[in-house]
């Protein structure tokens, strides 16, 4: 595997874990909704690019074709996810859970 693909993949776990991280440490559905929805794609992203540069152009015309799938349906999809949450169960959302962790509350 050549280094630039290594990068790419290895930029592309550590956003994954990243958002893993917020997946847990996030309290409300919505923020972990947030977290999911907006890195998962780009470590997606970066994972596909290092593993194409590794792939003939059959490869590569498949990762294209997953990521723009990807991107045009994950909006909508990570959407219903919050709507059916806002519909099913109220949550209250006026804490941010950061700035509970850091000592500045806001209340």
């Amino acid at each position: 595997m050549s280094p630039v693909a290594a990068a790419f993949v290895l930029l592309g776990s550590f956003v994954s874990l990243l958002s893993g991280i917020g997946m847990l440490r996030f309290r409300t559905p919505y923020a972990r909704f947030h977290a999911a929805g907006k890195a998962s794609p780009i470590a997606f992203l970066l994972v596909a690019v290092g593993a194409s540069l590794e792939t003939g152009w059959a490869g590569r015309a498949e990762f294209l074709v997953v990521a723009v799938a990807l991107v045009l349906t994950l909006p909508v999809a990570v959407h219903l996810l919050f709507r059916a949450v806002h519909r099913t169960e109220p949550v209250p959302i006026g804490r941010d859970d950061l700035a509970t962790d850091t000592g500045m509350d806001h209340d």
